[in-house]
């Protein structure tokens, strides 16, 4: 009785175990297809359209790898990948953004791109792009999207005021900047409208311009905090505007972009400090017969250079089928793909092919200013350092946002990025 029991159990657990290996597992359909899941963040109907409808493409025509696409969000996307990561569920193909991926690609998360990507899609991406998604002597993610960060102004009062306007081949300095804001301001309206809820990375990425690194790492590989003079000049124009001239509005310091946007369309500033993409929701909300243009942000020493954190597609490391899913990415990136995806998300390329379609040349929407800035963009400085985070969090926005009310000044402020911030580099780098 007890071995013909045992036979019975014996030969259902080979049954369970048959059963299971015919099974999808996840990453193949009964028919033996492949299936790739690709969480995407797309979030403007354009964008979620364009993606989904390259999916459909994709799956028309390669019947033996389908894509699932998995909707994901801006707002949570970071703790999500980390509980996915961990639990072993993560999705084969990730949507992110590059000052993001440090983290996760030193804990082993991502897939070393490195030997998985066409030539073709290696070169059509400038060497600049590809440093934001290199840590190490891995790639970790493929740089398709960047924003800059331009002037969005009231082209009704700009006319009016006379003042020189600025292009990219001639933008204003910091300094004349200033001087047009001053210009700008008066009854009842301001010249300009910073929202600085999140300061650090506007610091940090128009700072560029001036020869601010704020990042300094030595022979032995060890990055420190020094806050020297071209770190210096943006965030003391912001603090003069705001506590010297009255040029700047006090109470948009706490807000982000789209909280700016009524008083922007009532007249209340003159222009107002944004990401490339918000164009589309000036274009959605403005009021009837609002003239809008699109300017550069103010260059310095080193030109019109700034830091951008490119939007980034990843493979994880977990996945069975890097190859497939790298295969998907040089499909979802060729040349008129990610022309389809900039237009959605009213974004650059990172494609030098891309770049060259005539619908980003265009004057209407500002689409020409924006283009022009491509050459200018640069890894945003804080890429590739472990311990940002928290130096973001717990010293360096806390400091910004007292030094540009007032609160504190230049010195206290230097004090804090480089003393405080530097203990807490330190803890990430023994």
């Amino acid at each position: 009785m007890t071995r013909t029991r045992t036979r019975i159990l014996t030969l259902f657990a080979c049954a369970v175990l048959l059963l299971a290996g015919c099974s999808d597992g996840g990453d193949g359909a009964d028919d033996g297809r492949i299936t790739l899941r690709f969480q995407s963040l797309a979030w403007q109907d354009e964008s979620v359209k364009a993606n989904k409808e390259l999916v459909r493409k994709w799956n028309a025509t390669h019947p033996d790898v389908r894509v699932e696409y998995v909707q994901g969000s801006w707002d949570s996307v970071h703790d999500q990948l980390l509980t996915s990561f961990e639990g072993g569920e993560a999705p084969d193909i990730i949507h992110d953004a590059s000052d993001d991926l440090a983290d996760f690609a030193y804990g082993g998360y991502l897939a070393d791109l490195t030997g998985l990507l066409p030539a073709r899609l290696k070169s059509d991406i400038p060497q600049r792009s590809w440093e934001a998604v290199t840590f190490g002597e891995g790639v970790y993610g493929v740089p398709f999207l960047q924003e800059p960060r331009v002037l969005i102004a009231n082209a009704t009062l700009l006319k009016k005021s006379g003042v020189r306007i600025p292009t990219p081949e001639h933008p204003w300095s910091w300094a004349e900047f200033r001087q047009v804001t001053k210009e700008l301001s008066g009854d009842g309206r301001y010249g300009v409208a910073w929202p600085l809820k999140e300061p650090v990375s506007a610091t940090l990425n128009l700072s560029l311009s001036t020869g601010g690194k704020l990042f300094h790492r030595g022979a032995d590989g060890k990055v420190t905090v020094r806050f020297e003079e071209g770190d210096q000049v943006v965030p003391r124009t912001v603090h003069d505007q705001v506590d010297t001239d009255r040029s700047a509005s006090p109470t948009t310091l706490g807000s982000g972009g789209s909280d700016t946007l009524p008083g922007f369309f009532a007249g209340k500033y003159a222009m107002v400090p944004l990401g490339f993409s918000y164009r589309q929701q000036i274009e959605q909300q403005a009021p009837e017969g609002f003239d809008w243009q699109v300017l550069p942000a103010p260059a310095g020493a080193d030109g019109l250079a700034q830091g951008v954190s490119p939007q980034t597609l990843s493979v994880a490391e977990d996945s069975p089928h890097k190859k497939e899913a790298a295969a998907f990415v040089d499909f979802l990136l060729q040349p008129d793909n990610m022309v389809r995806l900039a237009l959605g998300d009213w974004m650059l390329p990172t494609g030098e092919q891309a770049l060259k379609d005539p619908a980003l040349h265009t004057a209407e929407r500002g689409w020409a200013t924006g283009t022009a800035l491509a050459a200018h963009l640069r890894p945003a400085p804080a890429q590739s350092v472990r311990g940002y985070a928290e130096w973001k969090d717990k010293v360096a926005t806390p400091a910004l946002q007292e030094y540009y009310s007032g609160a504190i000044g230049m010195d206290e402020l230097r004090h804090r990025l480089e003393e405080d911030g530097n203990l807490v580099l330190a803890r990430y780098q023994r």
